[in-house]
């Protein structure tokens, strides 16, 4: 689309943009700020997820962990042990949206009052 061309709100539809397409997979509570948690520590383990984001219950974390594993922004690696130990991660998916998590970082950083 050119410069020049103006588009009509008449003749678009939000749910067809890229951006509720982003939107979609990282909208909820809490799933951004898992997915900075696994950007700025890499690997984690559940429970010590839990305690890094705090008001998170166990079954909220539980569910919003398996969505964005769902949606291949994260791996989850089981160990066979006792006590079982799960580690998660971002797939090269959830790394590609590094850019973005670092832009809201800068921009918090910023324009903090």
């Amino acid at each position: 689309m050119g410069l020049m061309e103006k588009r009509c709100i008449a003749t678009e539809c939000l749910n067809d943009t890229g951006f509720s397409y982003t939107l979609s997979l990282i909208n909820g509570k809490y799933k951004m700020i898992i997915l900075y948690t696994l950007m700025e520590f890499r690997v984690v383990r559940f429970n010590e997820m839990k305690r890094y984001i705090g008001e998170i219950s166990y079954k909220t974390l539980s569910s919003t962990l398996k969505e964005l594993e769902k949606d291949k922004l994260i791996n989850r690696k089981e160990y066979p042990q006792i006590p079982p130990k799960v580690e998660y991660s971002l797939t090269e998916r959830g790394r590609s949206l590094i850019p973005i998590l670092d832009a809201m970082c800068e921009w918090g950083l910023e324009n903090k009052i």
